[in-house]
């Protein structure tokens, strides 16, 4: 379609997209996927904090835990403003994610930080990007939740004391963050793969903004050079 100047009619401003059901079914995916995560972020850190070597330690885990769960809520509260059963919302994704934790069980409590940091990262950098192409309401929230509970100061701070105490482990911990990013990436792609509205909310189209292939592509370089310097911040080889 042109417009009465003949110029090829661009995709409608994302605000314009908020009631149409195709675009909405995207969103109520977005917000079920990092909904999901954030849920299993909670349990995962509450685990974590039973294994903390100090009461200090424990302690840090537990209020970072009680962040994730109110972020969980947040994303709980707008899918229902949507229309959408936020346990319904979830489940499709519930299996990949708890793939990636069973395929990335830490050692150790060095590694489970390794892991919060570096591959809690990746989802995060990816959900941002994301957020920069749906409308303002999605997008305010999206943010929100990514914000930082804490845990990254904590884990570069831990970890580099770690590494600092005993120099053997930063070639374990090097290779364990390449682990973590190569198995984020299959889940992230295996679920763009599965979920059609998904994908299509990301590539986009003629009727609706998006990345687009090429920006796909550049979209997954910033991903990886983002995660080779939280490797560096770590004081790791990526």
């Amino acid at each position: 379609m042109s417009d009465i100047t003949g110029a090829p009619e661009g995709p409608p401003p994302v605000e314009a997209l908020v009631d149409d059901p195709v675009y909405r079914a995207a969103v109520i995916d977005l917000l079920g996927v990092l909904a999901y995560t954030e849920l299993v972020a909670f349990e995962r850190l509450a685990a974590d904090a039973s294994l903390a070597p100090s009461i200090a330690d424990e302690a840090a885990l537990a209020l970072m835990a009680t962040a994730e769960i109110r972020h969980f809520t947040r994303l709980a509260e707008r899918l229902a403003e949507l229309g959408a059963d936020p346990a319904g919302a979830m489940q499709p994704f519930a299996e990949p994610i708890l793939e990636f934790h069973a395929q990335t069980a830490p050692g150790d409590w060095v590694e489970s930080l390794v892991k919060a940091y570096v591959g809690d990262g990746i989802a995060t950098d990816f959900y941002r990007e994301v957020a920069e192409i749906v409308d303002p309401e999605t997008r305010d929230l999206v943010l929100e939740v990514c914000g930082d509970t804490g845990h990254a100061n904590f884990a570069v701070a831990t970890v580099r004391a770690a590494i600092e105490q005993d120099p053997r482990i930063g070639g374990r911990l090097a290779l364990w963050g390449r682990r973590l990013v190569g198995e984020a990436m299959s889940q992230a792609q295996r679920v763009a793969a599965e979920r059609d509205a998904l994908a299509s909310l990301i590539v986009g189209g003629m009727d609706r903004p998006g990345l687009g292939l090429d920006g796909l592509g550049a979209m997954f370089g910033r991903l990886t050079d983002n995660h080779t310097s939280r490797m560096q911040t770590l004081g790791l080889q990526a």
